[in-house]
């Protein structure tokens, strides 16, 4: 049998190589603030894989997605056990795009620190009088440059991924640009409705693309999960204030409450995120 060696890891995922084709392996890592914290929430990359594989399936008819496969009997038989089995997904090489497609359908966050700042979120003018957690009028894009691990990603403007773009794929800038922005609000405005028909709210989210062997663009990694999203309950939801979340909002919570705690989290602020996570898969999926 042959063994494989991740030849990538990220925050999360382990991305396997096996020559047609790569396997990204959900870990049950988390991370926050830039950082991997030295727990770990057991369970939570099953839960990542079923539900990125839920959204890619409901959003095929806007955007072709790299997803080809999550059952492991598809894969080489390295991958044929416990350890992979409801983490792993097979999908197709892409040439990933270098911008990080961020949409946001409610104003909070760094959104909303900003905001009460400058009246700004990424460069846009909103209107006067917003308040905290607020759903906007038109969710609005704000992408922004990848990262390397143990870095920030820096927030640009449209104008400006067009630029990145262009440099990367001359002739196409534009092109690109307009075509990961539409995609990126189309499939956020399908999935928040039906989101919030399970009791679900997603104030904002983000995406990656990539280039299949054709050109053409092609939604990839990970869509729509806790890590990628904030999630909040519907019932409860009051404008104005910072709502719960089903995310790991409650572990960056925890850390800015925490300073000292060297990125270490009890078990019970580990129990209640696995909690959470688990919670929103089944209002989404069942």
């Amino acid at each position: 049998m042959q063994e494989y060696k991740p030849f990538k890891e990220g925050k999360v995922r382990e991305i396997y190589d096996t020559g047609d084709e790569l396997i990204l392996v959900a870990t049950d890592r988390i991370s926050a603030f830039d950082h991997i914290l030295k727990n770990k929430i057991t369970g939570k990359g099953k839960i990542l894989t079923q539900m990125s594989k839920f959204w890619f399936d409901m959003t095929g008819d806007i955007v072709k997605n790299h997803m080809i496969s999550t059952d492991v009997a598809d894969m080489p038989e390295y991958f044929r056990n416990e350890r992979f089995e409801g983490r792993s997904m097979l999908v197709k090489k892409l040439e990933m795009l270098p911008i990080e497609c961020i949409v946001r359908g409610y104003i909070t966050g760094s959104g909303w620190e900003s905001y009460k700042k400058t009246g700004l979120v990424c460069g846009i003018k909103l209107p006067e009088g917003l308040k905290e957690s607020e759903q906007l009028a038109e969710p609005i894009y704000t992408p922004s440059t990848k990262a390397e691990l143990g870095e920030h990603d820096e927030n640009i403007s449209f104008e400006q991924s067009v630029s990145v773009l262009e440099k990367a794929y001359p002739g196409r800038g534009e092109e690109l640009a307009g075509k990961i922005k539409d995609h990126t609000i189309a499939i956020y405005k399908k999935c928040a409705e039906y989101a919030k028909s399970k009791g679900i709210i997603i104030a904002d989210t983000k995406f990656e693309f990539g280039l299949d062997e054709k050109g053409e663009v092609v939604v990839g990694d990970e869509m729509l999960t806790p890590d990628s999203s904030r999630f909040w309950p519907v019932d409860g939801y009051v404008i104005g204030q910072s709502e719960p979340s089903y995310d790991k909002q409650y572990v960056r919570d925890y850390l800015k409450a925490n300073p000292d705690s060297d990125y270490d989290l009890p078990d019970d602020v580990i129990d209640r995120t696995i909690a959470k996570y688990e919670e929103a898969l089944e209002k989404l999926t069942v």
